[in-house]
Order: structure tokens, then C-alpha cells, then sequence
């Protein structure tokens, strides 16, 4: 029995591995801050979509660790490996 991947599960999918991997990146040498808006072409997501899946990659282990920094006009996220 396979199982089945709805469109929206697997594009959500997409969008978490894309923010994921660009963090990874920017992690490598150290910790990173940075305020959704200000990355979000570079991950061809909209600031609300970065907010939303930063809460979610801080929930989960994935090689991250998240926090939530600051609030000045937009959140501020910090970022380092885990």
C-alpha cells in the first residue's frame, strides 16, 4: 500500500526544505539574524510564509536552533546550528 501526498502537503513540504536549506547555509559560519521580509526572495516566499514556517522549524529538530529575537516593526529570528 503506497501512500498518498496531497499537492499542498508536498508543496508545504517544498517551502520548508527551501527555508531550511537557506538557513543551513547561512548558519556555517556561525549564528545569523535577519527579519523575514528582508529574506524572502531569496527563498521566493513571502515574509507571512517565512514567519509561519519558523515557528514550525523552531518546534522541530532539524539541525537548527531557532529563536525568536526581537520585535521592532517585524520579528527578528536568530539563527545557529544545533
Amino acid at each position: 500500500m503506497s501512500a498518498t501526498v496531497s499537492p499542498e502537503t508536498d508543496e508545504e513540504s517544498t517551502k520548508d526544505e527551501r527555508l531550511r536549506q537557506y538557513l543551513l547555509d547561512r548558519v556555517q559560519d556561525g549564528e545569523l539574524y535577519f527579519k523575514s521580509k528582508f529574506i524572502a526572495d531569496d527563498v521566493g516566499l513571502s515574509p507571512k510564509e517565512i514567519g509561519a514556517l519558523m515557528i514550525k522549524l523552531r518546534d522541530e529538530a532539524t539541525g537548527l536552533s531557532v529563536e525568536k529575537w526581537s520585535y521592532t516593526s517585524a520579528t527578528t529570528w536568530r539563527v545557529e546550528p544545533a
